[in-house]
Formats: structure tokens, sequence, C-alpha cells
């Protein structure tokens, strides 16, 4: 009989072809690849204050011209995409800091399609302000519990921040973490 020889290469399991999250991965990183195109997509929006399509009837408003309109929509709602895609794909412990920016665009997009459009990036500081008061001090306690662990471990700073990292999740998982 002929016996089996052992692979002389390691089976790990993360060396594992993950189906999941290469169709996931490959999403993300076509989205990323297209969003210089997305960001022109405001080109073929007429400049007339009402924009007629099969879906839907767009009144400006005060701005009197759709094409603006939906460019700054565009210059908006394309980093506030890739700051949620950053949101949910990173480790690090101090990816709460990202939603600051994220609530940010997102009111910037609520003030742009409002019905006062002369106020747009105004004011909006005071509506951040309870956000940033709870992510800014817990970012900030992170922070210390990470030196103060440091400081009584002997452990490095990479050592301690590849322990705080968060494991892999789907994306609806991390979503509940959240809400």
């Amino acid at each position: 009989m002929h016996k089996k020889l052992p692979s002389k290469e390691p089976h790990f399991k993360f060396h594992q072809l993950d189906k999941k999250g290469l169709v996931i991965g490959t999403i993300i990183a076509t989205f990323l690849a297209t969003t210089p195109y997305l960001f022109t997509l405001y080109e073929s929006v007429p400049s007339t204050k009402v924009w007629d399509t099969f879906l839907f009837t767009y009144d400006s408003k005060n701005w009197e011209n759709s094409n603006l309109v939906f460019w700054i929509f565009s210059s908006k709602a394309i980093p506030l995409l890739l700051l949620i895609i950053w949101f949910f794909t990173n480790r690090h412990w101090w990816y709460h800091a990202l939603l600051v920016p994220i609530i940010m665009y997102i009111y910037q997009i609520f003030v742009l399609f409002g019905e006062d459009q002369r106020n747009i990036d105004e004011f909006q500081l005071i509506y951040m302000l309870p956000i940033m008061a709870v992510v800014i001090p817990s970012i900030y306690l992170i922070r210390a519990r990470i030196f103060n662990r440091i400081n009584e471990a002997n452990k490095s700073f990479e050592e301690l921040e590849e322990e705080l990292k968060l494991t892999p999740k789907n994306f609806w998982s991390k979503l509940k973490d959240y809400f």
C-alpha cells in the first residue's frame, strides 16, 4: 500500500480562501475605483431650476440651478461614503473618531436639501457638539487606557494596538454594536 506523505506546507486556517470576504472586498474595491466617475455624475444634471426625470422631479428652489445643487451634493456624498467604508472596515482603536466627520457630512447634506439654503455649512459646529462631546473623551479614555497598560505591562504600543483591534465581523453585526 502506498502511504500518503503529509504536506510540507502547514495548513493554517487563515490561509483558506474566504469567498464571502473576497466578494465584499471586490465590491468595496470596485466602488472605491469608481468614485471619480460617481463624482462627475452631476454633469448629467441640467442647469435648470426644475429637473424632470422619469423617476422624480427636483425643484432647486432658491438655488435656481439643479446642476449646482448636485455638484455640492456629490462633493459631500462621495467623501461621506468613503468615510463610512473606512469606519466599517477600520480595526484600529481610534476608528470612533471617524464619526465626527461622518455626522458633519450627513448634517451638510440635510441642510443642502432644506428649505433655506442661505446658511449651508454654517453653524454646523453647534449641532456637532453633542457628538464631539461623546466621541472625543471616549477616544482620550481609550488612549489613556492604552498608555496605562503600556506602563504596567511593559508592552509596546504596537502589541497593545494589536490586542485592541476588533476581530473581523460582518457588516450587520458591526452595525448592531453601534445601535
